[in-house]
């Protein structure tokens, strides 16, 4: 079961929101709430992996973020998990296996939660392989929809980087 209480979810945010806390203290306080929910529990693990993660500790991160993915999270919270394994793993230098998360991702957030911040990380993982049209392409029509003006102007501009000739 994935379902964590409301009062321990807030004590969570309480901790990310607290800018006074050091790296290692946050973690500790994380480690802290997450053994009230188990060791293998999903949604702990994923707490614990951003925490090593936001203090730069990705090599603890990425078991715990592969954990919490095959012990189960809900949607959201599993789009956020591969978004922040994929964006860990880019920065390993694994970026051939970040791309492929991230391009997964995005197909399939398209039009639901959490699909611009899958196509943004997206976009920066096709960066890092050396595709920076088609990184823009993604950016632009992730964009597009939230414009006040020119949304068909500028998704077709974008899907034009793909394919400049039209074809």
């Amino acid at each position: 079961m994935t379902a964590v209480s409301d009062d321990w979810q807030s004590r969570v945010d309480a901790v990310w929101q607290d800018a006074d806390l050091t790296d290692d203290a946050r973690i500790d306080a994380i480690d802290d709430l997450a053994q009230e929910l188990g060791p293998d529990h999903p949604v702990a693990l994923f707490e614990r992996a951003g925490a090593r993660d936001s203090a730069g500790r990705e090599l603890e991160a990425e078991p715990l973020y592969r954990a919490a993915l095959e012990a189960g999270l809900d949607p959201v919270r599993r789009t956020r998990t591969v978004i922040q394994l994929a964006s860990t793993i880019r920065n390993l230098g694994k970026v051939d296996e970040a791309l492929a998360m991230l391009r997964a991702e995005y197909d399939a957030t398209r039009g639901g939660a959490m699909a611009d911040e899958a196509a943004a990380f997206y976009a920066l993982a096709l960066t890092s392989s050396g595709e920076p049209v088609r990184a823009a392409s993604v950016a632009l029509t992730a964009l597009a929809p939230h414009l006040s003006r020119y949304t068909r102007s500028v998704t077709g501009y974008a899907a034009e980087l793909l394919d400049p000739r039209g074809e």
